[in-house]
């Protein structure tokens, strides 16, 4: 165990737990902590003390680049290799990208709710900074623009 790996699963869990209707439970196996939003897993995290990592989704073109900019950055553990990625502990894993990280695998899943399903939270814009952030969500990707997500520029009578 080592006190890198503890901090970045730390960073994980309080960055999920503080998204909106987050919920989190152990239902695969008790060494895999898994937090949910709408029932949809975004956030794995590895209680093995031998291999702490956490697990998020990610656009397969923004995790290859990931992984290739990041050794300790590699296809995701457990889970479909080409929408998935790990991170461990090492050089360049900083508390905001692991925020980062988390943050952008909710939004993913979140924006892949069905129209039928809430969305999650208050309604953000592409560039928009989440509370205690101060990266845009465009720096870590581009937000896709949904039915639910209002441009003023094509609707001039959104607010």
């Amino acid at each position: 165990m080592s006190a890198a790996g503890d901090r970045l699963q730390d960073t994980a869990r309080k960055a999920a737990l503080a998204l909106p209707d987050v919920s989190h439970g152990r239902p695969f196996t008790p060494g895999l902590d898994v937090y949910k939003v709408a029932d949809k897993v975004f956030l794995i995290v590895t209680d093995d003390p031998d291999e702490q990592i956490i697990t998020v989704k990610c656009e397969p073109e923004h995790a290859r680049a990931l992984e290739r900019g990041y050794t300790s950055i590699t296809p995701g553990r457990y889970l479909d290799k080409r929408h998935w990625i790990s991170l461990g502990p090492g050089r360049g894993i900083t508390k905001q990208l692991i925020n980062d990280a988390v943050e952008h695998s909710y939004d993913l899943v979140v924006d892949g709710l069905p129209q039928s399903e809430p969305r999650m939270g208050p309604p953000s814009g592409p560039s928009s900074v989440r509370p205690g952030s101060t990266t845009p969500r465009s720096v870590w990707r581009p937000r896709r623009r949904t039915a639910s997500t209002p441009d003023s520029s094509v609707n001039p009578r959104a607010p």
